[in-house]
């Protein structure tokens, strides 16, 4: 186990790598320490299936260790910063903890659990950051961090840039190599326009393309009592769309839930939307009835920790959202981690969907787990887009010039990506699971594959193929 993550006291006198330190206070004891690897310095334990706080207590820590429980908080929203000085938090949804790091230092946790046959861990695995990334590694060897998949701006970021630039050159290059990627996309389309274009032309629609393809206009569904939950930056309450909807917010990051950046309200847009926007604009919403839950997961300046991630999962499932949508993708393989988290949000009745990555290359984290639904993106013409990955796909859905809502001033805006095809499954998803209380977890996703529009592209780059609303 690597010593140096305790070394460095955060400005308020306590160690950097507690469970109640900030992103803040993490990433400049990461930079403090000069360390690339992305890691935090704290820990994700992966228990098995009915352990609880108490297993924690029981594995041969230091007496005295102080550990949280999700449950001690109002429907399980639980702020790091709001936990004082416990040494862990248990998230009772998904059967995993956050250790600090100096109580992982201090009992070899991570070495103790492998020489125990039944031991109910599953897996230590280090906490890394989260950012929002273009959608490549930019080639940092051995790190895992998160992308937002969709196609931004540094003018839509505010400090985003300037955040980058003092992290690592690297990882700006690989944000810059991302967004060059779908840039190419867009052009490859036959299009060609600029956003404000491209707007122009959408309005004259009744709907945009992608319901259009998704067939969710001749549906009589509208989502109606069914809860999404959108776990990303933010959303913009007030935008005027969104007037009198069901709305359940929460933030995981200390930070107020409103949208700065425009990812989040796009997300939402797309999938929770209204069915007859203000103005000449196209409908762009599909479960226009839906009861939308934001999970503010990464900041302001589109950083975040694991544990930020796996909160607001566990939130979501708490409040039994039968449709979690998270726009994010890691690089690396499978985990133990997310993958015992999607079983839970299955066996709860809940399906967790995300985007497979913008690299263009293979499926990433969280998607590529067998319990999480994964999610590809498609042009006008429903081919796959060059930027939608290879691999582990379980569903495509239109990921290419999608109109939705922003926030204000601007309200509207064109972007592309893979999150823009996820936020397309999971209105549909919500459409699906209003027709029967029956369609929850594998079920709906089961009855999300059968009544897909077949392709003619391998299963590796559509999945089942396009989906369809009822």
């Amino acid at each position: 186990m690597a010593t140096n993550d305790t070394q460095n006291d955060s400005p308020n006198g306590s160690l950097p790598n507690r469970v109640s330190s900030s992103v803040e206070e993490l990433l400049l004891a990461a930079l403090d320490r000069n360390d690339d690897s992305f890691r935090t310095g704290r820990y994700v334990v992966t228990f098995r299936a009915g352990s609880d706080k108490e297993t924690l207590k029981k594995l041969g820590l230091a007496q005295g260790i102080r550990v949280a429980d999700a449950r001690d908080f109002k429907g399980q929203a639980v702020t790091l910063d709001q936990v004082g000085d416990a040494d862990a938090v248990f998230f009772p949804e998904i059967n995993i903890a956050l250790v600090g790091g100096h109580v992982m230092q201090e009992n070899q946790l991570d070495i103790d659990y492998k020489s125990k046959p039944n031991s109910p861990i599953v897996s230590v695995d280090p906490e890394y950051f989260v950012f929002a990334d273009g959608g490549t590694s930019g080639g940092i060897v051995g790190s895992r961090f998160v992308e937002l998949a969709t196609n931004t701006t540094f003018d839509s970021l505010p400090g985003f840039a300037e955040s980058l630039q003092s992290t690592s050159d690297d990882y700006l290059r690989g944000f810059l190599q991302a967004t060059e990627t779908i840039a190419k996309a867009m052009r490859g389309s036959g299009n060609g326009h600029s956003h404000h274009e491209m707007d122009e032309e959408t309005q004259v629609l009744n709907a945009t393309w992608g319901l259009k393809s998704c067939r969710v206009l001749p549906s009589l569904r509208t989502g109606a009592g069914i809860k999404v939950a959108v776990l990303t930056n933010g959303f913009d309450r007030g935008h005027p769309d969104f007037t009198g909807r069901s709305l359940t917010s929460e933030t995981f990051v200390g930070e107020p839930v409103q949208d700065l950046n425009g990812h989040g309200t796009h997300m939402i847009g797309t999938a929770c939307g209204p069915d007859a926007p203000a103005g000449t604009n196209p409908r762009y919403g599909i479960g226009y009835r839906s009861a939308i839950f934001v999970g503010k997961v990464l900041t302001n300046s589109m950083a975040g920790t694991l544990a930020s991630v796996l909160t607001g999962m566990n939130w979501a499932i708490a409040n039994r959202c039968p449709v979690i949508f998270a726009p994010l993708a890691m690089s690396g393989g499978p985990s133990a981690v997310f993958t015992t988290v999607g079983q839970a949000a299955l066996t709860k009745g809940c399906l967790i969907m995300a985007g497979s990555s913008n690299s263009g290359t293979v499926v990433g984290a969280p998607a590529n787990s067998p319990t999480i639904m994964s999610v590809a993106a498609l042009n006008q013409n429903l081919q796959p887009a060059p930027f939608s990955p290879v691999g582990k796909v379980d569903i495509a859905a239109p990921g290419l010039d999608t109109f939705s809502a922003w926030p204000r001033p601007r309200r509207y805006n064109t972007i592309s990506g893979i999150a823009t095809a996820t936020a397309h499954v999971a209105g549909c998803a919500a459409l699906w699971a209003e027709t029967s209380p029956g369609l929850r977890g594998m079920k709906l996703w089961r009855k999300l594959q059968d009544t897909a529009r077949r392709l003619p592209f391998p299963a590796t780059r559509v999945g089942a193929g396009l989906v369809q609303a009822p």
